[in-house]
């Protein structure tokens, strides 16, 4: 199924052909809209086909594709709304220093987006997930690069999604689909791809990175890359709800199989007798955890061999061994280690390295300063998450230092909660510092769509000529700022 430098060539030109059909965006809406129900309609056979390529279970694809035709639908809003085309016009002002024409701003799409799919969530963030979706909802064909781990249910999600671009007069090559890892690089080298996003590891997200800036036109390359996660339990957090701390942690390290990208994978836990119960609690909670399977063999061995290697480092312990659960599965655990190993460079870095699998590292401070050194060290990811005391949450003690801490860390930081779970909605951000995503975006919640738009101005264009997005009787009824007032 490997395709040809021709076939990605063709799939892209088929795609750029399409974009005029994605113009208009009652269009745009109802593709999107028939899309979800296209999916909803096959989806037993498309939850069947997934599940034998994954083996992630029927409970767990039937909630992920749910959550795709919800943001389909969600997108297909975003664009009836129009908010996101953020439409502002100035009239003339001859009297302003300097003086200001007519000037009309708007955004338009940037062309074909190239998706990589990744292998963890073969609906959510694959042919149908979060970069197609916005991509078409900002007006962009997409051309799939498909994971190898899901490329027969890769093949007939793109056809529903064909069928649906069908039902609205819009070309099937508005979603092309291409499979292997040539195709891949062929396509992020593509003259006529405009941006990628992609969805995987540090090494190849990077290789892409930056293939698609040592390009003749560098173009927007959002990659989510990896990410720690890290979790800071103060000592009065760990004092007042131990048990509940330590099973809510291994509850959420070994969701999925941990091969969620939010994964907590370093937890600060105090020293002493406090620690001591929420150690004792997670002891408790990851033992009674089942072995699970992993996507494919290669992160299986991945898995193994990191732990292991991990394992083998002084001072790092096992309350519970991860590793091998027999010939495909994996059994979960946690290393634990002193905090002020990993406080400067060494060997110990590794345990700051994200390690996909059930596995996560407890690092155990000794004292507020400790835990500090430990998190200035870390990468941009994803989410960090503070266990903070009911005190400390009502802006006692540390509390309001804490978030201010974990801020410039991560894209989403959490109180009190595991970040295992991620919202499909407006306010939603999935993204953080480099190398958690290697620009500013988010790829899920309706922002997401900006980042394959820019924006462009009109200067003294007379009213005929301009979009209608742009003409002063506002016809089709967008939001806007009108002369510095906002209009809804």
């Amino acid at each position: 199924m490997e395709a040809t430098a021709q076939e990605v060539d063709a799939a892209v030109r088929a795609a750029h052909a399409a974009r005029d059909a994605l113009t208009d965006r009652t269009v745009r809406a109802a593709f999107l809209r028939s899309a979800a129900a296209g999916l909803d309609v096959a989806k037993d056979g498309l939850v069947e086909t997934a599940d034998a390529e994954t083996a992630l279970g029927p409970a767990r694809l039937t909630g992920e594709l749910a959550r795709t035709c919800y943001q389909l639908r969600a997108f297909a809003d975003i664009v009836d709304e129009g908010a996101f085309l953020d439409v502002i016009i100035n009239h003339p002002d001859d009297t302003a220093t300097p003086p200001v024409p007519d000037l009309r701003r708007y955004k338009v799409p940037l062309g074909v987006v190239a998706v990589y799919s990744a292998s963890n969530f073969p609906f959510a963030f694959s042919v149908a997930g979060g970069d197609t979706a916005s991509a078409l909802a900002a007006g962009c064909p997409v051309v799939v690069k498909a994971h190898p781990d899901h490329p027969a249910l890769s093949e007939l999600v793109a056809k529903v999604l064909r069928r649906a671009a069908a039902e609205h007069g819009i070309p099937e090559g508005v979603v092309g689909l291409v499979h292997g890892f040539e195709a891949g690089v062929e396509l992020i080298k593509h003259p006529l791809v405009a941006a990628a996003g992609f969805t995987g590891s540090v090494r190849g997200g990077r290789a892409l990175f930056d293939a698609a800036a040592a390009r003749p036109v560098p173009i927007p390359f959002h990659g989510e890359l990896g990410s720690l996660n890290p979790v800071l339990v103060t000592e009065a957090a760990a004092a007042e709800r131990a048990e509940e701390i330590g099973g809510g942690l291994a509850g959420s390290m070994t969701l999925g199989v941990g091969q969620f990208c939010v994964k907590p994978g370093l937890v600060l836990v105090p020293s002493g007798a406090s620690g001591d119960r929420l150690v004792k609690s997670l002891t408790d909670a990851v033992s009674d955890t089942d072995a699970g399977v992993l996507l494919d063999h290669r992160m299986r061995d991945n898995f193994v061999a990191g732990v292991a290697e991990r394992a083998e480092l002084p001072d790092v312990e096992s309350p519970v061994t991860p590793g091998a659960g027999g010939e495909h599965a994996v059994s979960a655990g946690f290393l634990t280690v002193p905090a002020e190993k990993l406080a400067e460079e060494g060997a110990y870095d590794l345990l700051l390295e994200e390690c996909f699998g059930p596995v996560t590292v407890v690092a155990r401070y000794a004292d507020e300063a400790e835990a500090t050194a430990v998190l200035s060290r870390l990468p941009g990811n994803l989410t960090a998450t503070v266990q903070v005391s009911s005190d400390e949450a009502a802006g006692r003690g540390r509390g309001p230092e804490l978030l201010a801490e974990l801020t410039p860390l991560a894209g989403r930081v959490l109180v009190n909660g595991w970040p295992t779970g991620v919202a499909v909605a407006p306010a939603q951000h999935h993204g953080g510092p480099y190398p958690a995503t290697t620009s500013t975006s988010t790829s899920v919640g309706g922002t997401a769509i900006e980042r394959w738009l820019r924006p462009v101005v009109y200067q003294n264009a007379p009213e005929a000529l301009l979009p209608d997005e742009l003409k002063d009787d506002n016809p089709l009824g967008l939001p806007r700022r009108f002369n510095g007032v906002l209009e809804r």
